[in-house]
């Protein structure tokens, strides 16, 4: 990341121009490397680790790190040497596989972790042609940020986008139904985005009451389904006509507004 230093790693202004601004030519290399074969990949610019790109991503200084297997050594670098963070507009994308207790019940360990590797595999290239980051992999769902640094000023539609092409790829639109159900909810909102951690621990993460947000609607989205928030469909430029319905989420106080677009067989 050719990025100057902040004058001091707590440098929240620093941070924020970077998260919501960034370099065009940061955003440029991360169009030209998301579209190199092949997965896994950096979780932060994209850079393929594996096939036919990899010797060339070493050459770059983006071979995959050994002190965080999720990110290249430059993206590593640069985070574990500059913590730091700033609260900023962040959209989020959970999908949680359902019923997975059951599934698991049914199948060999080792056929369930293949089915659960293609699920990863299948949400981080939706994430990724979504411009968006894959912040972590927790159990059986996936945890997504979208932001202006990744996905420029729209990435609530970004966020969308992912979900919608997530559930598609896991088949919700086929006659048989998916090869696994997926739920998914999006949120748009206030997070904080940075580098947490030491050594190898170091990654890049959102924080916040959104995030809980985020999560609690992926957790009651039924198969085939998207719950947005209505902050999230509004920015994202959804049709305002669409059908909203306010929901009691565990833990929140206050209802929920959201729409929910289906994937699939409309529900009866």
């Amino acid at each position: 990341m050719n990025v100057s230093p902040p004058p001091d790693q707590g440098n929240d202004e620093f941070w924020h121009e970077y998260l919501t601004r960034g370099s065009p030519s940061e955003r440029r290399a991360r169009q030209f490397l998301k579209r190199i074969p092949r997965e896994p990949r950096c979780t932060v610019c994209a850079a393929p680790f594996g096939g036919l790109g990899a010797p060339l991503m070493r050459l770059l200084g983006k071979r995959q790190s050994r002190q965080s297997p999720k990110m290249c050594d430059d993206c590593y670098s640069f985070l574990a040497s500059r913590h730091g963070g700033a609260e900023i507009e962040v959209s989020l994308l959970f999908a949680d596989v359902r019923g997975s207790t059951t599934l698991a019940e049914g199948m060999a360990p080792a056929q369930f972790r293949d089915l659960m590797s293609r699920f990863y595999s299948t949400a981080t290239k939706a994430v990724f042609d979504a411009d968006g980051g894959v912040a972590n992999f927790v159990g059986d769902g996936l945890v997504a940020m979208f932001y202006p640094l990744l996905s420029g000023e729209r990435h609530a539609a970004r966020a969308v986008e992912a979900a919608v092409a997530l559930l598609r790829a896991t088949g919700h639109e086929d006659a048989n139904g998916p090869w696994v159900p997926i739920g998914a909810g999006v949120h748009t909102g206030l997070a904080w985005v940075g580098s947490v951690g030491e050594g190898p621990r170091t990654e890049l993460t959102v924080l916040g009451d959104n995030v809980n947000i985020a999560a609690r609607l992926a957790t009651t989205a039924g198969a085939g389904e998207v719950l947005v928030t209505t902050d999230a469909a509004t920015a994202a430029g959804l049709d305002p006509k669409l059908e909203r319905r306010r929901l009691e989420l565990k833990g929140k106080q206050e209802l929920t507004e959201v729409v929910t677009l289906h994937v699939g067989p409309s529900p009866r």
